[in-house]
């Protein structure tokens, strides 16, 4: 059987993940699907769970507020289909439109100069790449931290790494932008997008099923 209940207080993916982790952890939950959007939480059970079962799992997060709908699911078929439906630019445009700003505002400054350069080019853009990409982080830093040791590599070992990998995005922007020590900044550049990298291969395939 599949239930559908209400989840308020998600404001984030961070929140997502982390609702839906702690969900999935309770007993007799067999599949646990979040929709941010909705603010709702479809869970398939074997056996009927307490709703106070589920609430307790969220008892230490005092914002993540679960409570019943009306609206039950006896099938997860049709919310499945709904997302299979969505086109590949309706699913990736966010991050298609925010990539396409950074390459925008990188032509254009190299725009201004005299002479078209490649390297302060790519500068410009990975500058921009990291600022970006560190500012949506650190919007919830604490939300991200904790989704983020669900999944990475490091963070699942030391859960202060993600705290620590939001400043290290911000304080690459500011490397490639001031262009501080090259070889020291894509050292560090490879050594992160690696890690990540790594992570990408391992939650694809989970994705994708």
């Amino acid at each position: 059987m599949t239930h559908t209940y209400k989840v308020s207080g998600m404001t984030c993916g961070g929140c997502q993940a982390k609702v839906q982790g702690l969900l999935s952890k309770v007993p007799g939950a067999k599949k646990v699907a979040i929709d941010l959007a909705k603010g709702e939480a479809i869970i398939e059970m074997d056996n009927h769970i307490a709703i106070n079962e589920l609430k307790e799992a969220l008892i230490d997060y005092l914002k993540y507020q679960l409570s019943e709908t009306n609206h039950q699911l006896h099938n997860v078929t049709p919310f499945i289909a709904e997302e299979e439906t969505k086109s590949w630019i309706e699913t990736y445009k966010p991050i298609l439109l925010i990539f396409g700003n950074i390459i925008g505002i990188t032509l254009l400054v190299e725009y201004m100069h005299e002479e078209f350069s490649w390297m302060r080019c790519m500068s410009h853009f990975m500058g921009g790449f990291f600022f970006v990409f560190s500012f949506f982080k650190l919007l919830n830093l604490k939300g991200f931290a904790e989704s983020y040791s669900m999944y990475d590599i490091v963070a699942k070992q030391w859960s202060g790494w993600g705290n620590v990998y939001a400043f290290a995005e911000l304080a690459l922007g500011i490397a490639f932008f001031t262009g501080f020590s090259p070889m020291l900044t894509n050292t560090i550049t490879f050594m992160v997008m690696s890690v990540v990298l790594l992570v990408f291969c391992k939650v694809w395939p989970l994705n994708v099923k």
